[in-house]
């Protein structure tokens, strides 16, 4: 049975690892990304911030899983008096998630189901693009939203990414905020690690790849590693034009869902 090596961050990697396996998918985990807590000085003021001032926004839009995890693990009251509006009728604030697995973690912190938006279940793709179909109609003049993301090199105001998000909500009369709720660096690779990834370059293995950073770091860690032999399945278009700049010689699409993955793995193995 061909491997699959799963590049999520830890602990996630492990998760998948263990749920593939209950499909009889043989996955091991090659964690790629580190995520961890904000410690960067002035990125942690602007996080204490926006926790403080959640009634200033129409909604808070996470970018991931971990960004909800990381921005509620300090234990946010989200419906506390003091965070949300005090006068009716003014409604609360929106929650918008990209995908199912962050709508997950967001009801796993205590957000109701009916507060969180996102692409229909069975959109094509899970990502800004989608999301934006779902929750443009909610934006025009005077309307704030917070965008929950992650910080990685180099750092910027507020962390990275979801620019184009941003550019539409700006568009629509909307007003943007960023804030960083976790830190994402590249994991460093030990000796059994770099082993595994050489023979995963051209023994058949099946890589699979939920960021660009992911492969970036693979390819900062490896620089001379050839990866023409080597098959990958990623879960968004720039995921994969990223592999093919890498050098992955076979590269896959599919939607990020576990059963989606599981299926398209199983087509291809």
């Amino acid at each position: 049975m061909t491997r699959v090596l799963i590049t999520r961050p830890s602990p996630e990697a492990e998760r998948w690892v263990e749920q593939l396996r209950a499909l009889h998918i043989d996955a091991e985990a090659l964690p790629l990304l580190a995520i961890t807590a904000v410690r960067d000085p002035q990125l942690q003021v602007e996080l204490t911030a926006a926790r403080s001032g959640l009634k200033n926004f129409h909604a808070l839009m996470f970018v991931s899983g971990n960004a909800a995890a990381e921005f509620l693990a300090a234990g946010v009251d989200l419906f506390q008096a003091s965070a949300l509006p005090q006068s009716l009728p003014q409604p609360l604030p929106r929650f918008w998630s990209p995908g199912p697995g962050t709508a997950r973690a967001l009801m796993s912190a205590g957000v109701p189901a009916g507060l969180i938006d996102g692409p229909a279940d069975d959109s094509g793709q899970f990502d800004s693009e989608s999301l934006w179909l779902a929750v443009g109609p909610q934006i025009g003049p005077g309307k704030r939203v917070l965008i929950v993301r992650g910080a990685s090199s180099p750092q910027v105001k507020g962390g990275n990414g979801r620019d184009w998000l941003a550019a539409q909500i700006t568009a629509a009369g909307g007003e943007v905020e960023f804030v960083a709720a976790y830190e994402r660096t590249g994991s460093q690779l030990d000796s059994a690690a770099k082993d595994l990834a050489a023979r995963a370059a051209s023994d058949g293995t099946l890589w699979f790849f939920s960021s660009s950073e992911a492969i970036q770091n693979l390819t900062l860690e490896m620089p001379q590693t050839s990866w023409d032999k080597a098959c990958a399945l990623v879960t968004h278009p720039r995921i994969a034009h990223a592999a093919r700049a890498a050098g992955f010689g076979h590269v896959s699409e599919c939607r990020p869902t576990l059963q989606e993955v599981a299926t398209s793995i199983k087509s291809l193995v």
